[in-house]
């Protein structure tokens, strides 16, 4: 059986290959600090569950120690001469796109296909973690893909994720490490102090207000914390399940799938989401490090009230 081991693993080689590459790139001034940020993130990936929490919880302060004194650096990678990169992009074409678009593909056929494939008694794909491994294992195909696509060997991939990577720095780590405060949140109850306030300020036996403020608090709470993933557990423990769900009987899987889109509305909104929305600008050199936000913030509001529009019609139907 494939378990979310096999996740860590493959990320855990990933990383510890960016740190190796990292201390040995002579080009990088900051080259010890890249080496150690990926490599403590290696060492976490694959060894954090048999560590002691106040080991993993020191390897996580330093991490921080790392990226708040000097952050990373950028240095030398083994990159295509321009020329040679432009004559191959009008050669592929939209073909480029085609390894991209395999992952959420095959993501969709593990998750919902390969969950019934069993080996004897044994599931192929540990059940709790179908849609994770299948992620996992979606990359790693578009990665072979890409590579017969263009000729280029997997290290070529490896070498030019590593460019990207040190370009975003530790802002790389967001999505993750927002995830991660919105369960502590929820774990100190901040979920439940929301539904008070939200019962004192609204009328909560009118499922249509409860929808709006439910709607609002995602992407408010996402603007502020800057992922959605963040917001999901405090909003929806907060206000979905008790109010829509218990207290009004909304269907929760829609409930649920909408109000998470709704949160990302809010990322369109906020330079706190810096790895959607100020990194970008930074890589494309932008001149208003607003840029992306300036032109993305109407759509994002648009979307919010389509959102709270579809969350009532088809949760309640």
């Amino acid at each position: 059986m494939i378990t979310l081991t096999f996740v860590y693993w493959v990320l855990g080689a990933y990383f510890g290959v960016l740190a190796w590459r990292g201390l040995r790139d002579r080009a990088n001034p900051r080259r010890l600090a890249n080496g150690s940020f990926w490599g403590l993130i290696a060492l976490l990936m694959f060894t954090a569950e048999h560590l002691p929490n106040k080991v993993v919880g020191a390897c996580v302060v330093a991490l921080a120690v790392l990226a708040g004194f000097g952050g990373l650096g950028k240095g030398g990678y083994d990159e295509t001469a321009a020329e040679k990169k432009q004559d191959e992009a009008q050669r592929l074409g939209n073909r480029l796109f085609w390894p991209a678009l395999l992952i959420p593909s095959v993501t969709l056929i593990g998750a919902l296909g390969l969950k019934y494939v069993r080996i004897g008694d044994t599931p192929l794909l540990q059940t709790a973690n179908v849609t994770l491994i299948a992620l996992a294992i979606a990359c790693l195909i578009a990665l072979a893909a890409a590579c017969r696509l263009t000729k280029q060997t997997p290290w070529s991939g490896v070498e030019q994720s590593r460019r990207l990577v040190d370009s975003i720095g530790w802002a790389a780590l967001l999505p993750l490490l927002l995830a991660t405060l919105g369960s502590v949140f929820e774990a100190g109850g901040v979920g439940q102090a929301v539904a008070g306030v939200v019962r004192a300020v609204i009328p909560v036996d009118n499922a249509f207000v409860v929808v709006v403020a439910y709607a609002l608090g995602m992407a408010l709470f996402t603007v502020i914390m800057g992922n959605a993933f963040a917001a999901f557990p405090v909003m929806t423990a907060g206000i979905a399940l008790p109010l829509l769900v218990h207290h009004h009987g909304a269907e929760p899987a829609s409930l649920a799938a909408i109000g998470m889109l709704s949160g990302y509305c809010g990322t369109l909104l906020t330079p706190m989401a810096a790895n959607y929305n100020l990194v970008p600008a930074a890589l494309l050199e932008l001149k208003d490090p607003y840029g992306v936000i300036r032109a993305q913030w109407p759509t994002g509001v648009v979307l919010l009230a389509c959102n709270v529009v579809l969350m009532y019609w088809i949760a309640f139907r």
